[in-house]
C-alpha cells in the first residue's frame, strides 16, 4: 500500500482524477498563488493554506487552525471535489504541504487520496506538460464528512501527557527551532517539555523523495515501536504531517497529530516550555 503516485502514472490519468496544487511558503504567503498562476499541472486547481485550508485565526488558535469539518466539506463540494473522487495533491517537492492536504482529506473520511512523489519540480523535470489556465471543477452536490481516517490529538491530551505519559511527542521542526536557538515564525522559541525531535528532512532521500520504507520504519521504531504511541507536532500542524505520512508509508499506522502544535501551545502562558537557556 502506498499513498504516493509517480509523475509517470499521474500523466496517464490526468483526465480521471482531481488535482490539487497546494504549493506554499510559510514565509511568503503569496508565493503559492504566484507560482500556480505562472504554471501548474494541467487541470489542477489551487488551494491556499492560509485561506482555503485554514479556519478562523484567533488569539489561541495557532497559525493554521483546522476549519470546521462540515464547512470544509462544503468548500470542497463547491470546488468540485466529491467524497469518492480520486484526489492527487502536490507541492513543489517539500512534501509537507501535500501531506497536510492528504491528512485533511482523510480527516473528512476520504480514502482515495495520494500525493505526487517529487512534487511539481519532478513533473517539470520530466518535461511533462504544464498550463497557465486558471482551472476550476464544476461544483458537486454537498456531502457530509464521514468517520475520520486519522487521529487528531488535542492540547488537553498533550497537557495530560506531561504528568501521565501515554505517548511520545515528536517535534518535526528543524533542530535549531526545537532547541530554541532561533524562532522565525512564533513569538516564543523552544519546545514542549518531553518532546523529541525528528526533523522532516530525515525522511527524505532527496527533495520530494522519501527514503525506502524499511529505512523509515527503522527510524521511527527507534522512537517507539508502537506507532499508536507517537503523536506528531511542529509549529502549526503542517510540517508534522510529513512525519506522520512517512510512518504510514512505512506501514506504521495509527500515530496522531497535535494540529495546534507549538503556535497554539505557547498562546497559553500557563503551558510550560523548554527554552535554549534550560
Amino acid at each position: 500500500m502506498t499513498y504516493l503516485i509517480s509523475p509517470e502514472k499521474l500523466k496517464d490519468k490526468l483526465d480521471s482524477v482531481k488535482i490539487l496544487d497546494v504549493r506554499h511558503d510559510l514565509n511568503d504567503h503569496s508565493w503559492g498563488r504566484k507560482v500556480y498562476d505562472k504554471s501548474h499541472i494541467p487541470g489542477a486547481i489551487f488551494f491556499d493554506h492560509e485561506i482555503d485550508l485554514c479556519g478562523p485565526k484567533t488569539k489561541h488558535s495557532g497559525r493554521h487552525p483546522l476549519p470546521d469539518r462540515n464547512q470544509f466539506a462544503k468548500f470542497l463540494a463547491r470546488n468540485g471535489i466529491a467524497f469518492d473522487d480520486e484526489v492527487i495533491a502536490y507541492d513543489n517537492g517539500v512534501l509537507m504541504f501535500a501531506t497536510h492536504m492528504w491528512w485533511m482529506l482523510r480527516w473528512l473520511g476520504m480514502s482515495n487520496v495520494k500525493i505526487l512523489s517529487g512534487g511539481y519540480d519532478a513533473w517539470v523535470e520530466l518535461g511533462y506538460p504544464t498550463s497557465q489556465n486558471i482551472e476550476s471543477y464544476k461544483p458537486v452536490e454537498e456531502w457530509s464528512p464521514r468517520d475520520s481516517l486519522v487521529r487528531l490529538v488535542t492540547m488537553q491530551e498533550v497537557q495530560n501527557n506531561l504528568t501521565d505519559k501515554k505517548f511520545d511527542l515528536l517535534d518535526a521542526r528543524v533542530k535549531g527551532r526545537y532547541k530554541g536557538e532561533y524562532e522565525p515564525m512564533d513569538p516564543v522559541a523552544g519546545h514542549i517539555p518531553g518532546a523529541l525531535n525528528h526533523s522532516v528532512e530525515l525522511n527524505l532521500e532527496d527533495l520530494g523523495v522519501l527514503k525506502e520504507k524499511g529505512e523509515l520504519a527503522d527510524l521511527f521504531k527507534k522512537i517507539n515501536p508502537d506507532p499508536s504511541k507517537i503523536v506528531h507536532q511542529c509549529g502549526s500542524g503542517i510540517t508534522a504531517c510529513l512525519n506522520l505520512f512517512a510512518m504510514e508509508e512505512a506501514g506504521l499506522t495509527g500515530s496522531g497529530l497535535y494540529a495546534g502544535s507549538w503556535s497554539e501551545w505557547i498562546s497559553y502562558p500557563e503551558n510550560p516550555v523548554v527554552t535554549k537557556s534550560d
